[in-house]
């Protein structure tokens, strides 16, 4: 069956989120001048909160926690690694956090051209999101791209993640879309690839780390342009 509903995941996949908290930590850094008050280095700050922050989105991914418990710990752990021990400092970096990185929308390289692709060939575009209800939508608002897709679902609304399949019969339910006529981009070999697949939904993945992935022999790209090699 012609592929006709196309579900992109959000973040990394079409909104930079690395490149938005990158500058948005950075912004919260400089504000607190932890340089000054810890004799903390910027770059190894954030690359420390990185690790400790994929490693809890993989937990929460696995429901082995929740977003709370992702929130409370993410600064919090990242603190206590460089000897800073201060819960009302790493309260302060979690609840500007969330606020401060929608003043920084920028979008993967492409991905503005690839929407306008895909639109002209009268595809039509969903977002499936494991971000926070709270954030989705307006990431998308404020980045220009919420015209382009017909339903943005987030976890939360389902309260299941990619790969549990429920989050991907609730999306599709949404759209009105059957699983033979649509496909999933996204950035997430687990979440992403591998949910799609076990649930039987044609996915392409979006190697933008460089896993190089070929068990699977599964539709991969480096790039957005790339799509227009298979639709």
């Amino acid at each position: 069956m012609k592929i006709q509903h196309i579900f992109f995941d959000l973040d990394n996949t079409l909104w930079d989120h690395r490149k938005n908290a990158y500058l948005t930590i950075r912004d919260l850094f400089e504000k607190q001048e932890i340089t000054l008050k810890y004799n903390i280095d910027f770059e190894e700050f954030h690359e420390v909160y990185h690790e400790i922050n994929e490693s809890l989105w993989e937990k929460i991914r696995d429901g082995i926690i929740g977003k709370e418990y992702l929130r409370k710990h993410r600064f919090l752990n990242t603190f206590k690694h460089f000897g800073v021990e201060d819960e009302q400092l790493s309260d302060y970096f979690e609840e500007h956090f969330l606020d401060k990185i929608l003043n920084h929308n920028e979008l993967v390289e492409g991905a503005l051209y690839v929407l306008d692709y895909l639109k002209s060939k009268e595809y039509t575009m969903h977002i499936i999101s494991n971000g926070f209800k709270e954030v989705t939508e307006r990431k998308c608002i404020l980045s220009g791209i919420d015209h382009y897709f017909n339903t943005i679902t987030s976890a939360d609304a389902v309260g299941v993640r990619k790969p549990n399949p429920e989050i991907f019969e609730y999306s599709l339910g949404r759209a009105q879309a059957n699983k033979e006529e649509s496909i999933l981009i996204g950035d997430d070999w687990i979440a992403d690839a591998v949910g799609a697949m076990n649930f039987g939904m044609d996915v392409i993945f979006f190697d933008v780390l460089n896993e190089n992935r070929t068990e699977e022999n599964v539709k991969t790209i480096k790039h957005l342009l790339q799509i227009k090699e298979y639709l």
